[in-house]
């Protein structure tokens, strides 16, 4: 426990001879240095986290995140203990919380920082659903897009098409009332198209030859059509259109597991929101109080060495720093009586030498 306490004291910034001084003061600064410690091993996690989407697929991903990790983590544990050690208990509540200010301002900003892939990590299901949710959505407007200016690009094929498979249409109608007539001009049913004389007459004979012109152009407008449509399906194809597909599961999943960190962060930030824009409130607060925890967290060695009344430690700390004020200040004096005393002995020295050459 002992070496437990040291190391916290050091993170704690505190100068741990007067800290051995008061012990009514060592566990303050065991919290304090620990709430650094754990601070600075967050950072250290959450820029690992980070990186690690930023090499994702590189076969030295894992080695590049642990490294800035570390670096992260110990860039960030030697801020906040430089922060807390800077924070003097001297003078009123007021003076100590305007020192306090932009170091507070700056474990606001780390906090923020540190937060974020931290939270992406903890939401990292919903993110990568959303994630699949977005993909998809981006690729159907792919393929949409792609239609309409095709669509666009070809609209008098397209209209000649349509006017073919209209006119087809038309004269299929056709041939099936003359075949309907025909069979009714053989049979001797009476409409008002047929005589109502059973058997093959003339009237069955041109009603047939008729039918057999009509089945003529059917079979000119089905050849027009395929046509038609041959010449569009390779425009599609050189366009790219045909190679265009709604992405599976699969594609989805390797998609998703190669997404970067703007990526996800803006997953994250759009699970507050639903489709229409409106706030989903169990998600908007889950997030927002996630965050504001993380910063607190950030600025609790702070907010806990300004809260702290002042002690023996700060009294042996302050009375430490005028003695050495004090003694630099007499050393400086003693320094300059020395100078002066240097310089009268060289003024001395120079009379004597006047007067010695003036005798001469």
């Amino acid at each position: 426990m002992q070496k437990i306490n040291h190391f916290f004291w050091f993170c704690s910034g505190a100068h741990i001879p007067a800290l051995l001084k008061s012990p009514t003061e060592r566990n303050k600064y065991v919290g304090i240095g620990a709430t650094i410690f754990f601070t600075g091993l967050f950072a250290a996690i959450s820029g690992a986290y980070g990186l690690y989407f930023v090499f994702s697929g590189n076969p030295f991903a894992v080695f590049a995140a642990v490294l800035f990790g570390i670096i992260w983590g110990l860039a960030i544990f030697n801020m906040d203990r430089y922060i807390v050690s800077t924070i003097g208990k001297q003078g009123s509540g007021g003076k100590q919380f305007l020192q306090a200010t932009p170091r507070l301002v700056l474990a606001i900003l780390i906090g923020i920082v540190i937060s974020r892939p931290l939270e992406l990590k903890i939401f990292d299901k919903e993110i990568k659903e959303h994630l699949k949710h977005n993909y998809l959505g981006i690729q159907r407007a792919r393929i949409d897009t792609l239609n309409n200016t095709f669509d666009n690009k070809y609209k008098t094929e397209r209209g000649k098409l349509s006017q073919l498979k209209i006119a087809r249409d038309s004269l299929q109608e056709s041939i099936k009332r003359d075949r309907r007539d025909l069979n009714y001009e053989i049979f001797g049913n009476k409409t008002l198209e047929t005589s109502g004389i059973m058997g093959y007459g003339p009237y069955a004979q041109r009603k047939e030859e008729a039918l057999k012109v009509k089945e003529q152009q059917e079979v000119l407008l089905n050849e027009q059509i395929a046509r038609q449509e041959q010449l569009l399906y390779e425009r599609r194809k050189f366009d790219g259109l045909l190679s265009e597909k709604l992405m599976t599961s699969a594609d989805l999943d390797s998609l998703v597991a190669l997404a970067g960190f703007a990526d996800r962060n803006e997953a994250l930030g759009q699970l507050k929101y639903d489709n229409k824009g409106e706030m989903k409130e169990s998600n908007y607060w889950a997030i927002t109080f996630i965050s504001m925890l993380f910063i607190f967290f950030e600025c609790l060695p702070v907010f806990v060495k300004l809260m702290s009344t002042k002690g023996p430690y700060d009294d042996l700390i302050a009375h430490d720093e005028a003695l050495i004020i004090y003694t630099s200040e007499k050393d400086m004096e003693a320094g300059l009586a020395v100078q002066d005393k240097l310089q009268e002995q060289k003024e001395e020295m120079g009379v004597a030498k006047a007067v010695e050459a003036m005798k001469a």
